[in-house]
């Protein structure tokens, strides 16, 4: 790529209207391009056949539409598929599509890595290696629709592969933008699930978007202790501001935040952990999701029995929660939950790493 050639892939609607007036050229086109890149995955110019030979030729001398590249396609014996994309400087992430749950859903990255650190999850393991563009995240979903024959059929996103979303904000929120436009791929809000860990002033501005995906908060815990214990941004945002936050976020009438929470052995899946649950989401609009851990080598946790998962999923419903406990998907190919992990970055130290979340 060279230096002087600007990705279209990165651009709003918007932009990229503008980027054609500067060149004078008619914005309309900008709709024309849109849809090739974003509704019909192409990268190529010269296969923009609704655009005179004239334009084509000028935006192939300025311009580039870049797409992460599939290197890995691994098939579950449940029918998950996880992809391994490149990135145009060569890093990798992974993104996973999980059939029939009871959608379509396309599990996508929002970062190389994670600053977030959680112990009971490998993509922590590497450290955050960097942001993805919001080109890169909105490309995940094109590129996964057109592998897997989604292109112009409705499925979910669910914001829940490597990174913390709202770590890499305007990215992610750009990203959904440009999902979301009519000329693309149109992807309702509705169809979008933002999972994170709980980072209070994204969460803040989030309540103030006009374009909003459901909420999910990786909970995982029920007292600061514990919580810091496995989910180290606990420290900096604690349990409480979090659920502050979620009380005073926006809600459509017959809307809820879901509030994930993995079960490790004789560490969070007590009784007494479940009744706490209860208690700390009371006047929330709330749904629960219960997910058994997936163990991994460099985890540090197990996975409880059943008998002690139901026991804690029975003692939420009994308390007016809809609760669903969540089946493990792909992990024969580590695609499940917390699996997601590449060997692109080194580790960095926990003080860089919360150095990082601070910025």
């Amino acid at each position: 790529m060279s230096p002087l050639q600007r990705d279209l892939a990165e651009l709003e609607l918007s932009e990229l209207e503008s980027i054609l007036r500067e060149r004078g050229h008619e914005a309309f086109h900008a709709r024309q391009i849109y849809r090739w890149i974003h509704r019909h995955a192409l990268t190529e110019f010269d296969r923009m056949t609704d655009l005179s030979r004239a334009l084509r030729a000028d935006l192939q001398t300025a311009f580039l539409v870049g797409s992460p590249r599939i290197v890995a396609d691994q098939l579950s014996v449940d029918g998950t598929r996880k992809f391994v994309l490149e990135l145009g400087d060569g890093r990798h992430i992974e993104s996973v599509f999980i059939p029939d749950t009871p959608a379509m859903t396309f599990c996508v990255s929002t970062q190389v890595g994670c600053a977030m650190s959680c112990g009971f999850c490998l993509t922590g393991k590497m450290g955050l290696v960097r942001n993805l563009t919001a080109g890169e995240i909105a490309g995940q979903v094109t590129t996964l629709a057109q592998a897997t024959g989604l292109l112009g059929q409705p499925f979910n996103i669910v914001l829940m592969g490597m990174g913390e979303p709202l770590h890499n904000y305007d990215n992610t929120m750009k990203a959904l933008r440009m999902l979301h436009a009519e000329q693309g791929l149109a992807v309702s809000p509705r169809r979008v699930t933002l999972s994170t860990v709980g980072i209070v002033p994204g969460l803040e501005r989030l309540a103030r978007e006009s374009l909003m995906p459901n909420l999910a908060i990786s909970l995982h815990a029920t007292t600061e202790q514990q919580r810091t214990t496995l989910v180290p941004p606990n420290a900096k945002y604690s349990l409480g501001a979090i659920l502050d936050a979620c009380r005073k976020f926006p809600l459509k009438k017959r809307s809820r935040i879901t509030f994930e929470y993995v079960l490790l052995d004789e560490v969070n899946d007590t009784p007494e952990d479940a009744r706490r649950l209860a208690r700390l989401l009371s006047g929330i609009k709330a749904k629960v999701n219960l997910i058994p851990l997936n163990p991994a080598p460099g985890i540090p946790y197990e996975r409880p029995s059943d008998e002690r998962v139901n026991r804690f999923a029975e003692i939420l419903a009994d308390r007016h929660f809809t609760v669903s406990v969540r089946k493990s998907r792909g992990r024969d190919i580590r695609a499940a939950c917390g699996q997601l992990i590449v060997a692109d970055g080194a580790k960095k130290s926990a003080a860089q790493q919360m150095a990082l979340l601070l910025r």
